[in-house]
């Protein structure tokens, strides 16, 4: 390599660079395999604005199987294949598509995995959250949607305990541990709730606009 293409090659190695940390600054969130970018912190606000307030609703006949979850994709591949996936980093994958290799960064604690078993798929709002905010009312297709989102922020793989603490709180009652993460996932939250016009109580609102008025 001539000195002249090696000191171009420089310049456009530092610009990447470059870019990569203002993605970072931009998003609130490293460049890497990630759900879909949830909308700006100030569309969020805005969609907040515009969320139905009112109390939460009952968990009356409620059930995860009312939310028909990890349905198939393409071929062997149902949903929870289809984000380890996407949200790894040189991921292999079996005939069945089962992941058996790869490494695992879980954003809401910065724990880092080579296995798929650490890891669970969790829904950003969460089905029985989701139940008690509207979608009661809808058709079993309609839920299935829902549990298997893949087109907006819904979906991510992180560490398993982490989301078994999260359980089916909203953020008024846990947030991830990773506290730089906060803002993303209020963004995220709203994103979803506003696309499927899920209500918010009032605790869960202020707790939300508490941290987007912070981004």
């Amino acid at each position: 390599m001539s000195a002249v293409y090696a000191r171009r090659y420089a310049r456009y190695a530092s610009a990447a660079v470059v870019l990569a940390s203002a993605a970072t600054l931009l998003t609130g969130s490293p460049a890497q395999a990630a759900p879909p970018a949830p909308v700006s912190a100030a569309t969020a606000r805005t969609y907040l604005g515009g969320l139905t307030v009112k109390a939460e609703g009952s968990s009356d006949g409620y059930s995860r199987d009312k939310f028909p979850h990890w349905s198939t994709q393409s071929g062997a591949c149902n949903t929870r294949e289809v984000v380890l996936k996407r949200d790894g980093t040189n991921v292999e994958q079996d005939s069945s598509c089962a992941a058996t290799k790869g490494t695992w960064k879980s954003a809401y604690d910065g724990a880092t995995w080579t296995a798929a078993s650490d890891l669970d798929i969790d829904h950003v709002v969460p089905l029985s959250e989701a139940w008690k905010s509207g979608a009661n009312a809808w058709t079993t297709a309609q839920r299935e949607g829902f549990a298997n989102d893949l087109t907006r922020p819904q979906l991510i793989a992180v560490t398993d305990n982490v989301n078994q603490a999260k359980g089916d709180k909203d953020p008024a009652k846990w947030l991830p541990p990773t506290a730089s993460y906060h803002c993303y996932y209020a963004r995220m939250w709203v994103d979803v709730k506003h696309y499927y016009k899920l209500s918010v109580n009032s605790e869960e609102k202020t707790a939300l606009s508490s941290i987007l008025n912070g981004c």
